[in-house]
């Protein structure tokens, strides 16, 4: 069966991810004991599928020919190997920016309601609790790195300084929108309060958008796992996997991956 649109993975990128999972299983002898009901294979299957559909877990568990409660905890114990199959994989933004022009761009990962978090994850502009992230691309889409969340009340000028990427990005060639106002990014000028543009500047604008664009692409395209565009599974997950965003995506930075 190819499963390259369920899982967002071809079959090679799918067996590599398989293998390494068995083999940090097999190196904490994980592999003895009894029978289970789902092998390696397919926990990681349906763990990608969960992870890029996003669909609920009863569903899943009807295809598979097993119960919710076992999907759950397959799920859980997934999830955290996926990560740490993919943490050799890609390259860190300060390698992944050399010798290029980046654009850089921040998203929203919404995390459902949530009591603990409070406020210090709510955004007023959606009305939502989420983390943010900032989303690092190349002049033509192609996802070079993505940060540590922060809260989602803040703003992405705040952000790119306590992700740590403001002092990377200082001796680099990077655009971003006129939320990064007071970095060493290139900008689009805003206007002044009753103020108009010229024809140079409403030009030189217009080009810079063009430019940025592209990040805007590459977040999209990045959401195609479903779980970081609505949420839903990190609303009901609990407490073992409240961020499951992060394994998605290093499935979507890691060059292996991608």
């Amino acid at each position: 069966m190819r499963y390259d649109s369920t899982t967002g993975l071809d079959a090679e990128q799918l067996t590599e991810l398989i293998c390494r999972i068995w083999q940090i299983v097999a190196g904490r002898g994980e592999v003895s004991g009894r029978p289970v009901l789902l092998n390696i294979r397919e926990q990681v299957v349906m763990t990608l599928i969960l992870l890029r559909q996003n669909v609920n877990q009863a569903t899943i568990a009807d295809m598979f020919g097993v119960s919710q409660p076992t999907i759950s905890r397959a799920y859980r114990r997934i999830v955290p190997l996926i990560e740490q199959a993919c943490c050799l994989s890609g390259v860190c933004l300060k390698t992944a920016i050399q010798g290029r022009v980046v654009l850089v761009d921040g998203t929203d990962v919404p995390t459902g309601n949530r009591a603990v978090t409070g406020r210090a994850n709510y955004s007023g502009k959606r009305h939502r609790q989420g983390l943010n992230v900032q989303v690092a691309s190349d002049v033509n889409g192609n996802l070079l790195c993505v940060s540590d969340p922060t809260p989602g009340a803040r703003h992405d000028r705040a952000t790119i300084s306590l992700c740590g990427w403001e002092p990377i990005l200082d001796n680099a060639e990077w655009i971003a929108d006129p939320a990064y106002v007071g970095t060493t990014a290139v900008t689009p000028r805003k206007k002044f309060h009753h103020g108009q543009h010229d024809d140079n500047t409403r030009t030189a604008n217009r080009y810079i958008s063009s430019i940025r664009s592209a990040v805007e692409r590459c977040i999209a395209h990045w959401k195609n796992w479903k779980i970081l565009k609505t949420g839903r599974l990190m609303q009901n997950s609990g407490r073992a996997s409240q961020k499951p965003w992060s394994e998605a995506r290093s499935l979507g930075v890691r060059g292996d991956f991608a």
